[in-house]
């Protein structure tokens, strides 16, 4: 089986936004961030990210199959990967790293990558750990039981 990553498409972003919303859905029934989580947000939002020009959507895609999707925003020599979304049923595979890892290797004159995610969300913590990325030591308090940790990899 072949994962890589497909270069998306306006036309894409209703795609995009079914696998965000299934992907992210169980971390938005536990944490109950209606406000920020990607599985709350609206396809207009998808579509006006898109738009930006520094952002860059890929479809991650399993031989034939999407089974993701993964923005990066490219700033030049710093990019930011937000999100990164595996539909449920082919999470825990590997594919997120190698995701990330196709991605890297897109941009490469980027010198800094960053990210953030759920600090209590222990096991994505050690997918970008494992990946390189450092803590910074930036922290955001969302609510109480959820904060965001901030992560960054230097190329």
């Amino acid at each position: 089986m072949t994962l890589c990553l497909r270069k998306a498409e306006e036309a894409d972003c209703r795609k995009i936004h079914q696998i965000q919303v299934k992907a992210f859905a169980p971390l938005l029934m536990v944490y109950e961030d209606y406000a920020s989580s990607p599985a709350a947000e609206s396809l207009d939002q998808v579509v006006q990210r898109f738009q930006q020009s520094f952002t860059d959507y890929y479809l991650i895609c399993l031989d034939d199959e999407e089974i993701g999707a993964i923005r990066v925003c490219d700033f030049g020599d710093n990019c930011r990967i937000s999100p990164l979304c595996i539909l449920p049923e082919h999470q825990g595979r590997g594919y997120a790293q190698r995701a990330m890892l196709l991605a890297e290797e897109l941009y490469p004159d980027a010198k800094r990558w960053s990210l953030d995610t759920i600090e209590q969300e222990a096991k994505l913590c050690h997918l970008y750990e494992k990946l390189g990325y450092r803590r910074t030591g930036e922290t955001q308090h969302v609510k109480d039981g959820m904060d965001l940790v901030f992560y960054e990899k230097g190329v």
